[in-house]
């Protein structure tokens, strides 16, 4: 059986790490997932002034002090992207991109905005051809032909892993990066523009070519939220909120970016505050239940 939390926090930005704490402090037995090297906007600021308390402080001094105050509370980042999470009623179940399930009681989404735009005819065919886990599927294109779109070097570990499957993979890079690939890879210079098909996926349609397979695998630092959470609500392309960061779906919460403007870390941190404080009244009333 598989170690239950009391809540997941997915993202290590600011509103991440705040709910963290948060919760760690209320005693609640926590599982944080992202990056130990936390947020990249944050480590690519050059000057923070509106931080209470740090005034003008360099980005990497403020993330700096962020996994000092981590280290003083013994919170463990597992480094693991989530690219599903399931209600199931009680619990949530998370499936990840290593093909690992995690379980909570609740879930708290502060992965930030920076999952893109999608493409024309990704979401239509989720789950009929596209995928956003090229380890978790690739059993499925054995001796057939796949595509993989990677936003950052990290994903070239994922088409090289397909490629050992599958009769055929192509790779997409959407960085300027050197390349780092084996030849078993097709490396494809273009611009992704659409997905299509009829009854599932079967071509990506590029600026200069186009291109058939059996699936495509879009590779993204983080999963658009409506594709993270099924069933969740939206508003335009950020979660929609209550005051107290309470999603449409019972025990799940969001804060920081994802939930909308203004982009501000100060602002993602309180978020954070008060998704956790939510996320404490939730399981205390769960408990009070039984």
């Amino acid at each position: 059986m598989s170690e239950r939390y009391d809540a997941a926090i997915i993202g290590t930005g600011p509103a991440g790490l705040s709910a963290a704490i948060t919760l760690k402090i209320r005693n609640k037995k926590i599982l944080l997932l992202g990056s130990k090297e936390l947020s990249p906007k944050i480590e690519k600021a050059h000057e923070i002034n509106n931080y209470l308390g740090i005034p003008a402080v360099k980005g990497s001094d403020l993330g700096q002090r962020f996994m000092e105050h981590l280290k003083q509370m013994e919170i463990e980042i597992t480094e693991d992207q989530i690219t599903t999470v399931y209600a199931m009623g009680e619990y949530f179940s998370l499936q990840s991109k290593t093909n690992e399930m995690y379980e909570a009681d609740s879930v708290i989404i502060a992965s930030g905005v920076n999952f893109g735009k999608l493409y024309e005819g990704e979401e239509k065919f989720l789950g009929r051809g596209v995928s956003y886990c090229a380890t978790c599927d690739a059993p499925l294109y054995k001796g057939k032909t796949a595509v993989v779109i990677g936003q950052t070097p990290k994903e070239e570990e994922e088409a090289q892993f397909l490629s050992e499957v599958a009769e055929k993979v192509y790779y997409v890079p959407l960085y300027k990066e050197e390349t780092h690939l084996s030849d078993a890879v097709e490396l494809v210079a273009d611009i992704p523009v659409s997905i299509e098909g009829t009854m599932k996926a079967d071509r990506l349609v590029l600026k200069e070519r186009t291109i058939e397979a059996d699936g495509f695998f879009i590779l993204r630092e983080s999963v658009s939220p409506a594709q993270l959470v099924p069933g969740l609500a939206m508003d335009g392309n950020h979660i929609a909120v209550n005051r107290k960061m309470e999603t449409n779906i019972k025990g799940c919460f969001a804060c920081g970016d994802i939930v909308g403007l203004p982009y501000q870390y100060i602002k993602s941190a309180g978020e954070g505050n008060i998704a956790a404080l939510s996320a404490v009244s939730y399981l205390d009333g769960k408990k009070k239940e039984k």
